[in-house]
């Protein structure tokens, strides 16, 4: 039987037999969603009762490299368990693969995960009547925005910029080359910041192609970026680690909880899948610029 079908005599049991509310079908459904979807991504051509328990924690190990907090893994090995007792319980399956299933042993602990409030809240604490207070709202716009890595922040050319399309031309590791979408938020204070504040700046030798600028006319330092944040989120009594990686773990988690499709949010993180080196066929650019729509939480 093909997994769509079980997903929703499933997704029937949830709503009729456990009487649970809309939102909380939609999430465990989309758990189950998410699992099929890594499968087909990582080209293991597996039914339902095939699924082992490698398979799971591959996953597992999957969702943890695209950014996802330990407890949205937690709750996603939730979502797993049920599905999978479900079979159970319909005598479609005599053996449990979630009955092990464990989160994985991180080797260093992620930053901790900002909701979109909590983002809302550092936002709205920069001074935008100073001229690094325009810059700090267009940086810290674009890395939500878009899921950037500190260093293809502060290495962003204004020529890679596509105003027209919504995209970012981004040089990730490995000097990958992708395209990832950009809000109309973050657009809209790029533009405010490069016609108000960079324009009168004198650019130094060199520099001259870099968006993001200190008040010297240098392309902006990691340092920096770690600075702006780490003030900004003591100014608003936030008690938790945050870093400019805090806003590409939350993007992707935001983006994967609200059912955007596992692949389009590895295409846009600049990821390789970790269960093969080859680098899968690239999704197009309406798709992912779809994506960003449908389940960015400041779209």
């Amino acid at each position: 039987m093909a997994w769509e079908i079980y997903i929703q005599e499933y997704e029937n049991y949830l709503k009729l037999e456990r009487s649970l509310s809309e939102n909380s079908v939609e999430a465990y459904v989309h758990d189950v969603v998410k699992l099929k979807q890594f499968l087909e991504i990582s080209n293991r051509e597996l039914t339902v009762k095939q699924v082992a328990a490698h398979d799971l924690q591959d996953f597992i190990g999957y969702i943890n490299e695209l950014g996802m907090s330990a407890h949205s893994q937690a709750r996603i090995i939730s979502g797993l368990k049920s599905f999978y007792k479900f079979m159970l319980y319909e005598g479609e399956m005599s053996l449990d693969p979630t009955a092990l299933l464990e989160s994985p042993k991180l080797g260093r602990k992620l930053p901790d995960t900002l909701d979109i409030h909590e983002i809302e809240k550092i936002f709205e604490a920069v001074d935008h009547s100073k001229p690094e207070g325009m810059r700090n709202r267009a940086m810290l716009e674009t890395l939500y925005s878009s899921g950037l890595r500190v260093s293809e922040l502060i290495n962003l050319k204004i020529s890679n910029i596509h105003f027209e399309i919504g995209f970012l031309r981004i040089l990730g590791k490995g000097s990958k080359e992708r395209l990832v979408p950009i809000g109309r938020e973050a657009l809209k204070y790029i533009g405010i910041y490069r016609e108000e504040v960079r324009v009168h700046l004198d650019v130094q030798p060199g520099h001259e192609s870099f968006l993001f600028l200190n008040r010297n006319g240098k392309q902006l330092t990691r340092q920096m970026v770690f600075i702006v944040i780490k003030n900004l989120v003591a100014q608003v009594g936030l008690h938790k680690t945050v870093s400019p990686h805090t806003f590409r773990h939350s993007f992707a988690t935001h983006l994967i909880e609200g059912g955007a499709d596992l692949r389009a949010v590895q295409e846009m993180l600049g990821h390789e899948s970790i269960t093969t080196t080859e680098i899968y066929t690239h999704l197009d650019r309406d798709y992912l610029q779809q994506t960003i729509k449908d389940f960015h939480p400041r779209s």
